[in-house]
C-alpha cells in the first residue's frame, strides 16, 4: 500500500512552521497514543504514521529533499530512515516532544515508564557514481561498507559472558531513577536518565576482552541498495539500520547514500531531458539525410529533412529520463548545428564560389528583414 502524504498524516500545509507542525504531531500523538486506545492496532498504525511524518517534517534537510521528490526521495521505505520503529524508537527519538515528565499524561510507553535508554548508532555517509543508463532504469547495488559492528563475542552486550553484568542498583534495571517534590499543587513525579548506569539498567562488572566493554568492533558489512529510476545529482537516499552499530546492543545508525552522475559521452542531462549536439555540413543539411542518434537504450535513425536550418531543435518524446516521482518521462531534444570546414583546397574554393553565385545560395530579402526584427524585439524583451 502506498503511502500517505506527510502533510496530509498530520493535517498542515506545506508552508506550515515548525511550530505548527510540532503542534500538529503532539495532537496525532495523543490522539492515537497506545496507552488511550489499547489493543487498538489502527490507533497504534496511525501513531506511528504520524512519528514518521514528523520525523521528516521536522528536520529541514529531510523535509526539503521531500518537498522536492516527495516519498521516492527519502530511500525505499520511508520515515525512520527506513527502519521498521518501534514504539521504543518512536519514544526514545520524540518523547521529550511533551515535556520531561512523561508522555502526554500517559502512562505505558511514555514518561518514567519508558523502560531502559536504548543506543543509537551513528550514521554513514557513502557515495555512489552511477552511469545514464542506470539513472534512468534504475538498479541495485551492493556494496562493501567499513563500519562497526556488533562484537561477536560478547554479541554486543560487551560484558564477558552471561554472568558480566549486574543490575543497576540505584535504578534497579529500569533504566530511570523517580523523584518526587512537594510544590504548592501537591506532589510531582519526575523521570530521569539513571545517572549509575546512564540509562542502560545494568552495570558491567566484566568486560569483554574483544571489544573492552563497548559492544562494538571494527569490520565492514556487504549492504545491498535499490536505486529508483530517475535519481539525479546530489540527491540522497537512505537505508535503514546499515550505519554503524550501536554501543551495547542498541539501534543500528542508517547507511546515508550520495548521488553522483557519470558524464554521458554524448548526451547531456537537463532535469528528465536529454539533449543531444547533432553537427551536420551544409550539403547535409541542404540535402537532407537519416541520423543516427544516440539514446539511452541504443541508437534510433532520425531523417533530416532537406533545406533544415541550423539550431532547429527535433524532439524524440519519451526518449529522456524518467521523473523520480512516477510522472512520467522526458524527452531526447536533438539540436541541429551547422559544421563549417576551417581548411578549404583550391578546387574546394572555387566549387564553392561557383555555388555562391547560383540563385538558389542568396539568403532571402524576407529572411534578411526577419531576422532584423527579431533581434530588435529581443532588445525590449
Amino acid at each position: 500500500m502506498s503511502k500517505r502524504d506527510y502533510y496530509e498524516v498530520l493535517g498542515v500545509s506545506k508552508s506550515a512552521t515548525p511550530e505548527e507542525i510540532k503542534k500538529a504531531y503532539r495532537q496525532k500523538a495523543i490522539q492515537f497514543h497506545p496507552d488511550k486506545n489499547p489493543g487498538d492496532k489502527a490507533s497504534e498504525e496511525k501513531f506511528k504514521e504520524a512519528a514518521e511524518a514528523y520525523e521528516i517534517l521536522s528536520n529541514a534537510e529531510k523535509k526539503q529533499r521531500y518537498d522536492h521528490y516527495g516519498h521516492a526521495g527519502m530511500g525505499n521505505q520511508g520515515g525512520f530512515s527506513g527502519q521498521h520503529m518501534t514504539m521504543e524508537d518512536i519514544f526514545s527519538s520524540f518523547g521529550d516532544i511533551f515535556g520531561g515528565g512523561g508522555f502526554g499524561g500517559f502512562g505505558g510507553f511514555g514518561g518514567g515508564s519508558r523502560g531502559q535508554r536504548v543506543n543509537r548508532g551513528s550514521n554513514l555517509r557513502i557515495k555512489v557514481t552511477l552511469n545514464l543508463s542506470e539513472v534512468a532504469n534504475g538498479c541495485e547495488k551492493k556494496l562493501k561498507v567499513k563500519k562497526y559492528v556488533s562484537c561477536d563475542n560478547c554479541h554486543g552486550s560487551g560484558a564477558k559472558g552471561s554472568s558480566g553484568h549486574t543490575t543497576c542498583s540505584t535504578c534497579k534495571g529500569s533504566g530511570q531513577v523517580t523523584r518526587i517534590s512537594n510544590s504548592i499543587f501537591g506532589q510531582i513525579q519526575q523521570s530521569s536518565v539513571c545517572p549509575t548506569c546512564n540509562g542502560e539498567g545494568k552495570i558491567i562488572t566484566q568486560k569483554c576482552e574483544k571489544c573492552y566493554g563497548e559492544g562494538l568492533i571494527q569490520g565492514e558489512e556487504v549492504v545491498t541498495i535499490k536505486i529508483p529510476a530517475g535519481v539525479g545529482e546530489g540527491m540522497q537516499l537512505s537505508v535503514g539500520g546499515k550505519g554503524n552499530a550501536a554501543r551495547r546492543g542498541g539501534v543500528p545508525g542508517d547507511l546515508l547514500v550520495l548521488i553522483a552522475e557519470e558524464e554521458h559521452p554524448e548526451l547531456i542531462r537537463d532535469e528528465n531531458d536529454l539533449i543531444f549536439n547533432l553537427f551536420l555540413s551544409f550539403p547535409d543539411l541542404a540535402l537532407g539525410l537519416t541520423a543516427e542518434i544516440p539514446t539511452i537504450d541504443g541508437k534510433v535513425k532520425v531523417k533530416i529533412e532537406s533545406g533544415t536550418q541550423p539550431e532547429k531543435i527535433l524532439r524524440l518524446r519519451g526518449k529522456g529520463i524518467p521523473d523520480v516521482n512516477g510522472y512520467g518521462k522526458g524527452d531526447l531534444l536533438v539540436k541541429i548545428h551547422a559544421w563549417v570546414p576551417q581548411k578549404l583546397t583550391s578546387e574546394e574554393k572555387k566549387q564553392l564560389e561557383k555555388l555562391q553565385q547560383l540563385p538558389n545560395f542568396q539568403v532571402p530579402e524576407e529572411t534578411k528583414e526577419r531576422n532584423f526584427f527579431d533581434r530588435v524585439k529581443g532588445m525590449f524583451e
